[in-house]
């Protein structure tokens, strides 16, 4: 499991054509936009209450947005913004704007504020498939066994390599106290 499998589910020709923008700038703004959105679950997850609402939202997701490829049709970006806002708090703009200056294809911070909300809803659907349908604890099992949902974020953030280069870790780096801002 890793976020290359991730990115492979996604249309990324939909999510161009929503946000008006061509394919690789696309491709390039959720390149960036997963792994903070990941990192930021995994800060979160780090303790106990952080874990704890992870894993509720998981309990309220189910597998199926992301099972046989995602129609982004189905993708509820009010739901998303509540994602987002949860995961980032009140770094949200702030995450968003370090974003937007990593993506060299342009488009911005309105791009990256866009795109957050498309993918934060699949983002938990993985997540719970891999979690509800990996043979593991329920995602609040694993809440109050402490790691669990971080250790599998933290594997999801450490597959990255193949297509994102050095830049990953760069991002990463560079967002560090932003993430785990939200709601714990």
């Amino acid at each position: 499991m890793d976020i290359d499998d991730l990115l492979a589910r996604l249309p990324i020709d939909q999510i161009a054509a929503s946000l008006g923008v061509d394919e690789d700038t696309a491709e390039q703004a959720t390149r960036q936009a997963l792994p903070a959105l990941i990192g930021g679950m995994q800060a979160n997850a780090q303790d106990a209450d952080g874990a704890a609402s992870l894993a509720k939202a998981l309990d309220d997701h189910d597998d199926d947005l992301v099972d046989g490829g995602v129609d982004l049709g189905r993708v509820n970006t009010d739901d998303g913004e509540k994602i987002v806002s949860n995961v980032f708090g009140g770094n949200r703009d702030q995450v968003v704007n370090q974003l937007a200056g990593f993506n060299s294809k342009g488009g911005g911070s309105d791009l990256i504020g866009k795109l957050l909300p498309m993918l934060a809803p699949i983002v938990l659907s993985y997540l719970a498939g891999k979690v509800k349908g990996g043979g593991n604890a329920a995602p609040s099992q694993q809440a109050q066994s402490g790691g669990g949902l971080a250790d599998i974020l933290g594997g999801l953030l450490g597959g990255g390599g193949s297509g994102s280069g050095g830049g990953l870790g760069d991002l990463l780096g560079s967002l560090g106290g932003l993430l785990g801002g939200g709601k714990r």
